[in-house]
């Protein structure tokens, strides 16, 4: 059984880090690759390094969601892979939540999933069963962990891995492959370095990449829905 192709990937809620290696990486296996945040402009640079393609969204909004995959599709054709990796990353104790910023934190971390999801999997099922691709979602040690100070972060989260264990389920068996990525720990990067003295005790972003790239590139007979990623030296 051959592995899957994929010629074109849509990046939502992208930036520096994990989303920032997949790009590199899905470029280097010969990808077009577009960028979505809210903020186009901190995506230039990297748009510019990788030859991508860089869009305003809010992964919120139902409206732009769509108006996302219909100027992506014009810009580099239909996504074969969509990673969702927005997140509404709110902490602090639960009596001083404020409830208007938790109802956006699970907007983005959980509701945008669902959007950007939903109009990934519309747009698949539209192809032959053959040329149906990926719907990849990023996750986090709140993923199946609720942390003190975390609350809003761990609903969003928890609800973000039900989104693809469903849909997984539901659309698994028509040629859509439904991944989700338990990121258990802290990624290192130019503003959170590693320690010296603690060498690989952090996520290494493009470890990070490898990894989704390999579940990509798993046949039908053998899926993947989900994996935990963490260092060496995490406690789990």
């Amino acid at each position: 059984m051959t592995n899957p192709h994929y010629a074109t990937a849509l990046i939502a809620g992208a930036g520096a880090g994990i989303s920032a290696s997949l790009a590199r990486l899905f470029t280097h296996q010969g990808l077009k690759v577009a960028l979505a945040a809210r903020d186009p402009a901190k995506l230039q640079p990297l748009a510019a390094e990788i030859g991508g393609v860089a869009f305003a969204a809010d992964v919120s909004d139902a409206a732009q969601v769509k108006q996302l995959f219909e100027q992506v599709s014009r810009a580099i054709g239909e996504p074969d892979i969509t990673v969702y990796n927005a997140s509404g990353r709110l902490r602090g104790p639960l009596t001083r939540l404020d409830p208007t910023q938790v109802e956006q934190a699970l907007r983005v971390s959980a509701f945008g999933g669902f959007l950007v999801g939903q109009e990934a999997a519309r747009r698949l099922l539209a192809r032959p069963l053959a040329a149906r691709g990926a719907i990849l979602f990023t996750g986090a040690s709140a993923s199946v962990k609720g942390y003190p100070g975390s609350a809003a972060f761990a609903m969003g989260k928890f609800a973000l891995r039900g989104l693809a264990q469903s849909m997984a389920r539901e659309l698994s068996p028509q040629g859509i492959h439904v991944a989700h990525f338990v990121i258990d720990g802290a990624v290192h990067s130019t503003a959170r370095p590693e320690p010296a003295d603690k060498p690989c005790s952090m996520l290494d972003p493009d470890a990070i990449a490898q990894t989704y790239w390999q579940i990509l590139q798993q046949p039908r007979s053998a899926w993947t829905w989900e994996v935990e990623l963490r260092p060496w030296v995490e406690n789990f």
